[in-house]
């Protein structure tokens, strides 16, 4: 008879695979997983606290360093929150600019995805041509905001700038180009049977498991549940634009590869109406008052992230800083149901559930 002693493994904190300085403690029975502990805090730098110091205009920049590879989107809820406290109307050009970027930062954050989470089983090219197509993103940012990686875009009541000559065409050239790079996507990889085989029946829960743990974004659509604060909550302007919502059906690392490819192509068809309905001419900037300071009272709104909902709590004393504001970020709540997925689990199909929940450490820690 063999016998077989525990074996106590560290993953992380500096590993690549974590995507991040995030650490998981697994016992290990041979090759099998029998516990996985999560370690966080690594990259905590008290957020939500240091933002009862900041005017309301300072604490954007700070959101910008929580989900890093998203940082359009963590603008925008923030400012979105205050507005809602304020009942502050925000200029159409302005909502269409947000909307513009929100959607171009949603593809920019599943193409890091897509490259990384290949990497981490074992593709090298993926990453090469999912980094190549993000550079032309990452260059209208730049060339719309000055920055590359952390925007500090939105304000209270609009945009910071309005889009320079020529650049909402660039945006229009973009939409044929990255379509016809997916095709190029699905060919070298969804296809792939060496792809197939280590992700598809891994990871795999349902519905009701994912609302328990809530989950949401791909990680709660990839079970065939349909929820989209764009579509079920719209806020913005995406009531007006038509769109599909991706589900899965067996709740799979493979479906959550699907479902976020697919919203790829949903973005790209509302970027598409998007630089066709954008106005011609007006104000990116709404009545806003030069010292924000939001009438004492409470609010919470919720926005659709590449990641899932990511929500801003924000409780005012009608000063010029916030009594207390927190954040519902979902790379922190999604993570929740990793230890339960591990469990049976081999080592190798432990990065491969860990990258399909899709996880950016700044985010988890806050």
């Amino acid at each position: 008879m063999i016998r077989t002693e525990e074996l106590l493994l560290n993953v992380g904190p500096q590993h690549p695979s974590t995507h991040g300085v995030f650490r998981v403690i697994v016992k290990l029975d041979g090759e099998i997983i029998t516990e996985a502990i999560p370690v966080l805090g690594y990259l905590h730098r008290g957020t939500e606290k240091l933002a009862e110091n900041l005017n309301y205009t300072q604490i954007i920049p700070y959101t910008d360093r929580m989900d890093y590879v998203s940082a359009m989107t963590n603008n925008y809820v923030v400012v979105h929150a205050v507005e809602t406290l304020m009942g502050l109307e925000v200029p159409e050009r302005a909502e269409f600019l947000r909307l513009i970027v929100m959607e171009l930062q949603r593809i920019a954050s599943h193409l890091v995805w897509w490259g990384t989470y290949l990497l981490d089983i074992g593709a090298m090219s993926p990453f090469l041509f999912a980094f190549r197509d993000r550079e032309i993103i990452i260059d209208l940012f730049n060339e719309l905001c000055g920055a590359r990686l952390t925007y500090n875009y939105m304000r209270v009541g609009g945009v910071k700038w309005d889009a320079p000559e020529g650049w909402i065409q660039k945006v229009r050239e973009f939409v044929p180009y990255m379509r016809e790079k997916l095709e190029e996507y699905d060919t070298l990889v969804s296809g792939n049977e060496i792809f197939l085989a280590r992700i598809r029946g891994v990871g795999a829960y349902d519905a009701q498991t994912a609302i328990q743990y809530g989950l949401s974004g791909a990680n709660l659509r990839c079970t065939g549940e349909k929820w989209d604060l764009r579509k079920d909550q719209p806020y913005s302007l995406y009531s007006r634009f038509e769109f599909d919502v991706p589900v899965g059906v067996n709740g799979d690392c493979y479906d959550r590869y699907l479902v976020r490819m697919e919203e790829i192509r949903q973005s790209l068809r509302i970027l598409e109406q998007a630089v066709e309905q954008f106005p011609e001419g007006g104000e990116t900037m709404g009545k806003a008052p030069r010292v924000i300071r939001p009438p004492e009272g409470e609010v919470y709104v919720g926005i659709e992230s590449p990641r899932g909902e990511i929500g801003c709590h924000i409780i005012s004393k009608g000063k010029d800083k916030p009594y207390r504001l927190k954040f519902r970020r979902p790379s922190f709540v999604n993570l929740q149901i990793l230890p339960k997925l591990l469990v049976g689990q081999t080592m190798t199909n432990l990065i491969t559930i860990l990258g399909a929940i899709d996880i950016v450490v700044g985010e988890v820690d806050c």
